[in-house]
C-alpha cells in the first residue's frame, strides 16, 4: 500500500505541477498576445509620425527654397538701389559742369 499511496502522491505532484506549467504558459501566450497587439500599435504610430515628419520636411525643404528666392531678389534690389545711386551722382556731377560750364561761358 505504501507503494501505491507514493505513486498517487508522486502522480497528484506532477499533474500539479503540469497544471501550473500550463497556466504559466496560457499566461505566456497572453503576455505575447499583449505584446504584438502593443507593437501593432507602436508601429502604427511611428508610422503616422514618420509622415508627418516627411510633410514637415517638405514644408520646411520648400520655406527655404522660398527663403533662397527671396534672398537673391533682395540682393538683386539692391545691387539696383546701388547701380541708381552711382547713376545719379553721375547725373548731379554732370550738372554741376555744366553749371560750371555756363558760368565761365557767361563771364568770358
Amino acid at each position: 500500500m505504501d507503494w501505491d499511496e507514493r505513486s498517487q502522491r508522486i502522480a497528484a505532484n506532477t499533474r500539479n505541477i503540469l497544471d501550473r506549467t500550463t497556466a504559466s504558459i496560457a499566461r505566456s501566450q497572453q503576455i505575447a498576445i499583449d505584446a504584438e497587439q502593443v507593437g501593432t500599435e507602436v508601429l502604427s504610430e511611428l508610422d503616422d509620425q514618420r509622415e508627418s515628419l516627411l510633410r514637415s520636411q517638405q514644408r520646411l525643404q520648400d520655406a527655404n527654397d522660398h527663403l533662397s528666392n527671396s534672398a537673391r531678389m533682395i540682393n538683386s534690389l539692391k545691387r539696383n538701389v546701388l547701380y541708381n545711386k552711382y547713376l545719379l551722382i553721375l547725373i548731379i556731377l554732370l550738372e554741376v559742369l555744366i553749371l560750371i560750364g555756363l558760368t565761365i561761358i557767361k563771364f568770358i
